[in-house]
Order: structure tokens, then sequence, then C-alpha cells
């Protein structure tokens, strides 16, 4: 059983919704993260995800983006990355990390180095946004063989075929990107994510996170009574893109710790 598995089994058993937090990798200050990782951790964070920086990132608006863009400047790449997940891991051996990016940093580095060297660094999970599952089962396997779990997008528009698809390789959870377009664009129907989950639920057995589009604790609530986790981005990258590096933590672990209360008022509901 994965870290990330465990963890979700953990949260069913006490009745409560994973909170899952991103951010990319070297931004705001390319010496912050693992510490910054520390922050949302201690403020009631469940799993991680850690953005690699990548030049073109197609799936997120422009947030995101530019999160990326400063990363890059600061020549941030995948084995900085890692780096960051191993210092991380030298104070903290239990929460998920998962690294979320695009392909072609992977084909540049080696699909199977990247999983040795993933595995070797602490990471427990790999969501590459361009990576069909129908294209991409040797890598979910290589994956699953160093014990690490393929995660996988699903968003309004995906088609029964597609879930069941993600359903077939699937480990830890999917995530349900509840808008059409880009992270960060336009406004959450929580109605239309509650009709949705039970949807993709009939299609994959692993848990269900929500993101895109939740901005506070009230759409972090109105999401997780239909999901089993919520995860949040691009607000957090908007908080903390133009403040002092001492603010950074505080910033994120304050907005984290809300989140977290919010959520626990759901404690023994079922989604």
């Amino acid at each position: 059983m994965s870290r990330i598995q465990a963890t979700f089994t953990r949260l069913a058993e006490q009745g409560r919704k994973a909170l899952i937090p991103y951010v990319t990798a070297g931004d705001p200050y390319a010496d912050i993260t693992a510490e910054l990782m520390h922050g949302m951790a201690a403020a009631g964070a469940d799993v991680i995800e850690l953005g690699v920086p990548f030049s073109d990132p197609m799936a997120d608006g422009p947030v995101i983006q530019r999160a990326s863009e400063r990363a890059l400047l600061k020549n941030i790449s995948t084995t900085d990355v890692l780096a960051m997940v191993r210092a991380f891991r030298e104070k903290d051996a239990t929460t998920p990390v998962v690294l979320m990016g695009y392909a072609n940093p992977v084909e540049c580095y080696g699909p199977d180095r990247f999983v040795d060297d993933a595995k070797a660094a602490g990471v427990d999970g790999v969501l590459i946004v361009d990576y069909p599952p129908q294209e991409c089962e040797v890598f979910a396997a290589r994956l699953r063989a160093a014990d690490m779990d393929a995660i996988f997008l699903l968003a309004p528009t995906s088609t029964d075929a597609r879930m069941q698809d993600v359903g077939r390789i699937a480990t830890g959870y999917v995530y349900y990107v509840s808008l059409k377009g880009v992270t960060g664009a336009g406004h959450l129907d929580t109605d239309a994510v509650a009709r949705m989950v039970p949807r993709i639920r009939s299609h994959v057995s692993v848990p269900v996170g929500v993101g895109f589009g939740i901005r506070d604790a009230a759409t972090a609530v109105a999401v997780a009574k239909s999901s089993d986790a919520v995860v949040i981005g691009s607000r957090i990258i908007q908080l903390i893109e133009n403040e002092p590096r001492e603010r950074v933590v505080p910033v994120v672990a304050g907005f984290l710790r809300e989140i977290r209360v919010a959520l626990d008022t759901l404690q023994g509901e079922t989604a």
C-alpha cells in the first residue's frame, strides 16, 4: 500500500476529507519549497502536489503559468524538484508527495530514470497532464512496481470510455478538474460537481479529488460534500506570488488552516 493509499484509508476511517494543496517547485523563491511543504503539512495538508516547472503548461491558466515562468527563470529543473522532495523527506517521512507536470520533462529525463529517481527521492505519485491513460500503461506499471501511484485527470467533458480507461490503471486517487478550460478559470458550479462525482465513481475504484475553482473555505466544503478530497492550487499561488520570502509560509499555512477547520466540520459525513 502506497503512502497515498494509506492516507486515504486513514481519512476514510476517520470520516474526514483530504486537503491537497498545489505549489510550483521553486516558486516564488528557489530555496523555499521544502520549507513551504513542511508548513503546508503542519497546517493540515494530507497530500502535497508539487508542480514540475515547464515552459508550455497548456492546462494551466495565467497564475500557474507565471509560477512556472518564475521557476524556470531561476533554472529550476526536474533534478532540482527531486532534490526538494529529498530535502522535505529529511524531516517528513509520512506526508505523501505527488509530482504534477507534463510529458516533455519526463521524456527528456528518461521515463525509467525518472521513476527510479522519483522513488529514491521519496515521491509517492505522479500526475502527467498530457499522458493519456491508454498510452502510458507501461509507465503506470513502472510506477506501481516502485510503490508509487499513477494519477490521472478527468474533466466535465470526459466520456464514459475515458473514465473506464482511467479506472483501469489509476491508483491513489483521480483528480476531477471541475471546470472546462485552464486552471484558475471560471466559477465553480458545485451542483455540477455533485452530479459528476457519482458518475466518476461508477467507473473508478480510487478516491475522487476535485480541483479548479476552489478559492476559499466555503467552496472547499461545498465540493468536499460530494468528493473525497479538495485540491487547491491557483489560489495559493495568487496569495504568495508577491509576498516577501518571510511571509510566504505563514500566509499559506494560515489559508490552509482555515480550509482544514472548515473541512473537518464535515467529519462523519459520507460523500
